[in-house]
């Protein structure tokens, strides 16, 4: 009763700064309007105040035009209007331990009809309730009808929809395992990441119809890292980590899960490893005549890398690469690093590295035996012509490089990749550990004869 009250109060407050700022206002404005104009005749003007017919004729006017504006109001307050509540949810009542319901719409829209003044007192009150008594009905399908808890008899109200048809399923549970899926990694710090998440526990039941549980495939904690309180290497706690079931193919299930919450221990870490740098000079052969590399120098020779462990351990250097085409003096490049797959973090993402040339020279190394790489299981091979596994290896760079070149650092091979049975003529290819030389062999072809292990 007392919220009816507060609408009704509510209502002529409205009343109250319509009539004073339609009416009291305009008319105040209208006399001092008046009074500004007969300034220079305000004795004419007092006269006409204080006489019997000049006030008889000025209260007949005032009368008249709230008469007018008080009827074309109570004329709008009493017209036949309609206005729709939207979205308004409906609550069911039936035995929610037992049963599973299906095909109740979750909300519908009322419509308000009567008269303006009713409609919008009925708006204020706060009765829009939308039940369904579902209490004593059997598993099966059944029509039921939607009732709403009138706030006015004198507004009629219609609901969209007013009938629903409903399938009443008997609830089932099952047991099902929980694991966990991290999500938001982008929201910590790229250095770190989570090493173990630990459930507080590792098993929830599942409810709902048969054919709803037969559709569940996995429940998943949604280890959520935005939420995270510190971003700090260690345990953190994380609680009310929410619960949400998939089928088969990764699509969310709408299934009960007791409990729907579960608190997370997640290991923080923050796996890193130290690795050199590599400068590896590309299109080397471009580069101008007679000019060889006689010094390749970075400002930093090692980089702290962050990423999974395994995925660390793999990793050995950091390769940069400089395209020296076309060099034809000393020059300095700034070189942005490639993150190598796996690696979520560098502690250096560029570097400046330093080239310098000087007068090229060429030295020959013999006897460089011929090796076989991507041999295929279960085939050997072998050169065929006298002599035809060692090759005679050029190697072009400045004379201090070409002293102290080590002949077994150098590798002649080819490349058997995808060859099988048979004799196939291939490119020998030549590397060598200091990437200031320029390597190549002086026979450039080999016929390899492949054949099955005995």
């Amino acid at each position: 009763m007392n919220k009816i009250f507060r609408a009704i109060g509510h209502l002529f407050k409205v009343i109250g700064r319509f009539i004073d700022k339609k009416i009291i206002l305009p008319i105040t404005k209208f006399f001092v309007g008046i009074s500004n104009k007969f300034k220079g005749n305000g004795r004419n003007f007092e006269k006409l105040l204080t006489r019997k017919p000049g006030l008889i004729i000025i209260s007949l006017l005032i009368a008249l035009g709230v008469f007018l504006l008080a009827d074309s109001k109570t004329t709008s307050l009493i017209e036949t209007s309609a206005e729709v509540l939207y979205d308004q949810p409906i609550s069911a009542t039936y035995n929610e331990e037992a049963y599973v319901v299906e095909g109740l719409p979750e909300t519908v829209d009322i419509t308000l009809i009567g008269r303006k003044s009713d409609v919008y007192l009925a708006k204020q009150l706060p009765t829009n309730d939308i039940t369904v008594d579902l209490t004593g009905l059997e598993p099966g399908v059944h029509k039921v009808n939607l009732r709403y808890k009138k706030a006015l008899s004198s507004v009629e109200y219609k609901l969209d929809p007013s009938v629903a048809t409903i399938v009443i399923y008997e609830k089932v549970s099952e047991e099902k395992e929980i694991n966990y899926e991290v999500i938001n990694k982008d929201k910590i710090d790229s250095k770190l990441m989570v090493e173990d998440v630990t459930l507080s526990t590792d098993k929830v039941f599942v409810k709902g119809n048969e054919a709803t549980l037969n559709e569940v495939a996995s429940v998943k904690a949604l280890i959520d890292l935005k939420n995270l309180v510190n971003q700090e290497v260690g345990d953190q706690e994380l609680k009310d980590v929410k619960l949400v079931a998939y089928d088969s193919d990764g699509k969310k299930v709408n299934a009960e899960i007791v409990p729907g919450k579960v608190n997370a221990t997640v290991k923080i870490a923050s796996p890193q490893k130290e690795v050199p740098i590599r400068v590896i000079p590309k299109n080397y052969q471009k580069i101008v005549f007679g000019k060889a590399i006689s010094n390749i120098t970075p400002d930093i020779t090692k980089v702290t890398i962050y990423g999974q462990f395994d995925k660390l351990e793999k990793i050995t250097y950091i390769p940069v690469y400089v395209d020296v085409s076309e060099l034809k003096a000393d020059k300095k490049y700034s070189i942005t690093i490639s993150k190598p797959t796996g690696v979520r973090a560098m502690s250096e993402n560029s570097v400046n590295v330093s080239v310098a040339l000087g007068n090229e020279t060429t030295k020959e190394i013999n006897d460089i035996y011929l090796e076989y790489e991507n041999l295929g299981d279960g085939l050997s091979a072998q050169t065929i012509g006298e002599n035809s596994n060692k090759v005679t290896v050029s190697v072009k760079g400045v004379q201090n490089v070409l002293s102290d070149l080590d002949p077994t650092t150098i590798k002649a091979y080819v490349d058997l990749k995808n060859l099988g049975v048979g004799e196939h003529e291939v490119k020998i290819d030549v590397r060598g550990s200091d990437l200031r030389a320029k390597y190549s062999s002086k026979t450039t072809k080999v016929t390899i004869r492949i054949t099955e292990k005995k």
